[in-house]
């Protein structure tokens, strides 16, 4: 899976990284935890992406995070991934505040704060994002938390017609998966699929009943 954005420590990441000095985290384990806190998930594909590390070095690295229960593993095999916990997040706040046990510049990291993202609460702020991801197999939660705002139109598509293989879903349920307003969901991504025949509504005599929900066309994925 390939990672859609780049991230970058700042002082706030710093700070907030901190209250796990007592873990001895390595620059690549504290890129990891922002990564998971903004987007909500992580997979080993995503871990060596950030990290440029091999697959080994990564599912350790990530069994280290769940094991110290930063990290909630869901999934098995090829198909694990993870979510934040509680902890990780800062619903429970147990570690000390003291910056000095982390490096003040994690290396190959900009210091730029203004490319993080200002919603680090993603996860905990929305528990229907996350009551969904937890329907979804481990690669495809691990693309939703991978979505970026920038991508082409034509991949988030793609994105969409995976998820409604799953199941059918509602226009809000994408809005809130793909962090996308519910007019940009039907006007750039429901519409061209479905002109393309690609998805199809379920109630398609009634096409505005506010229960409309969409799945994908077999054979046409």
């Amino acid at each position: 899976m390939r990672l859609f954005f780049h991230h970058f420590l700042g002082p706030e990441d710093l700070t907030w990284l901190a209250r796990f000095k007592e873990l001895n985290l390595s620059d690549a384990e504290a890129r990891a935890l922002v990564v998971t806190r903004d987007v909500g998930v992580i997979d080993n594909a995503t871990y060596r992406e950030i990290n440029k590390v091999d697959t080994l070095t990564a599912s350790q690295a990530l069994k280290k995070l769940r094991d110290a229960s930063l990290l909630v593993q869901q999934g098995r095999g090829s198909a694990t991934w993870y979510q934040p916990t509680e902890l990780l997040l800062g619903t429970t706040t147990d570690l000390s505040a003291n910056p000095s046990g982390l490096s003040s510049n994690p290396s190959g990291l900009s210091s730029n704060p203004g490319t993080l993202s200002s919603n680090p609460g993603v996860l905990s702020s929305n528990p229907k994002r996350c009551a969904i991801l937890n329907e979804l197999p481990g690669e495809l939660a691990a693309r939703v938390g991978a979505l970026g705002k920038r991508r082409p139109p034509e991949e988030v598509c793609e994105l969409v017609v995976a998820l409604c293989r799953q199941r059918v879903f509602r226009v809000e349920e994408l809005a809130s998966l793909l962090a996308r307003t519910p007019e940009t969901v039907r006007q750039s991504y429901l519409r061209p699929l479905l002109l393309a025949g690609r998805i199809s509504m379920i109630r398609p005599e009634v096409p505005n009943d506010p229960e409309q929900a969409y799945r994908t066309v077999a054979g046409k994925a």
